[in-house]
């Protein structure tokens, strides 16, 4: 006489888990969507202050500057030069010159002084600079750049800062979080229902 067979114990330690896990890829979905309306935030913030036609002093006592502002400020000394990979204003590929000065107050910043289809060093010894300042991290900036304009050293004028660049991938993130999740509840709804029906 056959045994009788006896019925699979549900895993609840593993369903939990699973649960659990799915429970957080979904929480990180969110939060990667709550970011991207933080970042389109600043971005507008960033634009705003680019149309702005009112010039701030750098540095303005202890106020730090706002990225994409304009700003104005004297160079007092180079203190080096170089040239690193650039567009220009018709974002033409080649050479933006940069230097960097310390300024008043014993403050340092990087100035884009201008753009060129040649690395060589240019011919700058300091003055007043105005421009667009950008930090070199938006998450972090430690280290601000000034975009010339109007570009300095005899130089072509530099691609103009647009924020519209910055990178802002947070919806993507959020997709593939959604699908994570999914993908893992789909995977273990059909491993669950095999052992249930005896087959695992």
């Amino acid at each position: 006489m056959a045994e009788p067979q006896t019925r699979p114990r549900f895993p609840w330690l593993a369903t939990l888990v699973v649960a659990a896990a799915v429970g957080f890829m979904v929480h990180l979905g969110f939060w990667q969507l709550d970011r991207l309306h933080q970042k389109e935030a600043m971005i507008a913030q960033f634009e705003a202050a680019r149309a702005s036609t009112l010039m701030v002093p750098y540095p303005n006592g202890d106020l730090g500057p706002f990225p994409y502002s304009h700003v104005q400020t004297v160079c007092a000394v180079v203190l080096g030069q170089t040239a690193v990979s650039g567009e220009n204003a018709t974002h033409q590929s080649g050479w933006a010159h940069v230097v960097d000065c310390r300024v008043e107050g014993g403050a340092r910043v990087k100035v884009r002084l201008g753009w060129s289809d040649r690395p060589a060093p240019v011919a700058w010894t300091g003055g007043t600079v105005t421009g667009v300042i950008i930090p070199e991290k938006i998450n972090a900036p430690a280290d601000w750049h000034i975009v010339a304009d109007p570009p300095l050293a005899g130089l072509q004028a530099n691609a103009r800062p647009d924020p519209r660049d910055l990178p802002n991938n947070h919806f993507s993130y959020a997709v593939q979080w959604f699908l994570f999740a999914a993908t893992a509840l789909v995977i273990y709804g059909l491993a669950l229902r095999k052992r249930l029906k005896g087959k695992g």
